[in-house]
């Protein structure tokens, strides 16, 4: 019977953090343990707590490791420590409520890693308020049989239209087969609106790369070789993995920020739990910047009614499934 590997402690920012079973494979091709995922963290501290503060975040549990099953947590257990920040968030539509995980450093971000969790699924809302997003997510998202120089290509429309509105768009691999391309926005709008802007922006890229991209809502109904502006990350409690969170997968692909003229060369499988800590002490954190300007969404949402004008549908139900 294999025994347990004696408990270690890890300092995490302010905060010591006790590891248990600090030899548990997670990643059996990578021979990498929950300690080596608890040591990721660590070295891309300021990345991931800067990409995760504030925000209510769903966390995404390993417990056996990648070999078992994943588990989809979104309340802070009972017994967490007493320094763990959390906020509470409603969800009206089950007239229930959750107290997330709720990252102000790295110490809450190492317990999350003691509680098995591999990804990090942040809310684009702070506990400010949670109703009003300050983050605007352009998810790239490639159907089955679009290859990844689609989506190099229309990363860079995407990045024409920013451009044009003069807005910084930060952009990063998704961990998977596609990006991601986050901005920051002034919280002054509710989710709804935030989704109506981010669905304009989408179909000026459609327009611009008819053959290529797809804002058809229902998956069943999109060209497989095309690919999606997945608008509906904006959707409320809707999450994808942050900067710098590995992926629950095989090879260990962690959501990498990005230059813009990496876009034309950098391959889904490049960043990795083994390669992201020396680019990350190289470059450091290519999103530190993401916080210095907040854009206004207003022009997206002139788009938006333009659009709506026109007799073009606004969002979808969220909940509708796509």
């Amino acid at each position: 019977m294999a025994t347990k590997s004696p408990a270690v402690e890890v300092g995490a920012g302010e905060h010591t953090v006790r590891i248990s079973n600090p030899d548990r494979v997670y990643f059996p091709e990578l021979g990498l343990t929950k300690i080596d995922l608890a040591n990721y963290y660590l070295s891309v501290g300021d990345g991931i707590v800067r990409a995760l503060r504030e925000r209510p975040c769903m966390l995404h549990r390993f417990p056996e490791g990648l070999a078992g099953d994943k588990v989809h947590q979104k309340r802070v257990p009972h017994g967490a420590p007493p320094w763990l920040q959390t906020v509470r968030v409603t969800f009206p539509r089950y007239n229930r409520h959750a107290d997330e995980l709720c990252v102000g450093g790295l110490g809450e971000v190492v317990w999350a890693v003691q509680m098995s969790t591999v990804e990090f699924h942040p809310w684009n809302s702070r506990r400010a308020d949670v109703e009003r997003p300050d983050e605007w997510r352009i998810d790239l998202d490639p159907m089955p049989e679009c290859g990844f120089g689609t989506v190099r290509r229309v990363a860079n429309v995407a990045h024409e239209v920013l451009d044009e509105l003069g807005i910084a768009g930060y952009p990063k691999t998704s961990g998977g087969r596609g990006l991601h391309i986050y901005v920051r926005i002034k919280p002054d709008y509710g989710f709804g609106d935030v989704r109506r802007a981010a669905l304009a922006f989408a179909r000026e890229v459609e327009r611009r790369a008819p053959d290529e991209v797809t804002t058809t809502w229902w998956r069943k109904d999109r060209d497989p070789r095309a690919l999606f502006v997945d608008y509906n990350q904006n959707a409320r409690d809707h999450t994808i993995a942050s900067a710098y969170s590995v992926r629950g997968n095989r090879r260990g692909t962690v959501s990498t920020p990005i230059r813009w003229d990496e876009v034309d060369t950098v391959e889904p499988d490049d960043f990795t739990l083994l390669t992201v800590p020396a680019r990350f002490a190289e470059l450091g954190d290519l999103h530190a910047g993401i916080d210095d300007v907040a854009h206004d969404l207003r022009p997206l949402l002139e788009w938006a009614e333009r659009d709506e004008k026109t007799g073009l549908e606004g969002p979808a139900d969220p909940d509708a499934g796509a």
